[in-house]
């Protein structure tokens, strides 16, 4: 897929501000309102656009403690049964499997500190999820972030 000088526009437009109308969005940018409609639908089609749902935040919600963990699984079952596993959990806010030191690297947040070592203890099940390393963040500096890449993308 490739992205060029409008499409780029029109990312931005709709990151900065996510409520933007089709036609609001082709008078900002100059264009006819089918044209941006048409790519807007193409960027939705092409997976570029993955979704149009609110950002949420785990700590406005009530889970301040954020925490990622390398996770040693069972050999031998695939990852099926390890992603099952995970996802029934609703502090685990994502996996990727991964090379180097673990297998499975997830990002979960909890209510408090001792309210993480709930969630890791019903992450790590001995069936599953073997053992795990956990790193808590302190801070989010540079937080979750894709716009960068749209200018790069459109070059």
């Amino acid at each position: 897929m490739s992205i060029d000088r409008l499409d780029a526009d029109l990312l931005d437009l709709l990151h900065a501000e996510p409520r933007v109308g089709v036609l609001e969005a082709s008078r900002r940018l100059g264009v006819a309102r089918g044209t941006a409609a048409a790519r807007l639908s193409r960027l939705e089609r092409t997976g570029v656009i993955a979704g149009l749902a609110p950002t949420l935040d785990a700590a406005a919600m009530g889970f301040p403690v954020t925490a990622f963990a390398t996770l040693e699984i069972a050999q031998g079952q695939g990852h099926g049964a390890v992603v099952e596993h995970l996802a029934a959990i609703p502090e685990v806010l994502e996996a990727h499997t991964i090379t180097g030191a673990g297998d499975v690297l997830i990002r979960v947040v909890a209510r408090t500190h001792a309210d993480l070592q709930r969630v890791i203890n019903q992450i790590v099940d001995g069936t599953h999820v073997l053992r795990s390393a956990t790193s808590i963040a302190l801070e989010t500096p540079i937080p979750l972030r894709h716009q960068q890449l749209v200018r790069i993308a459109a070059d």
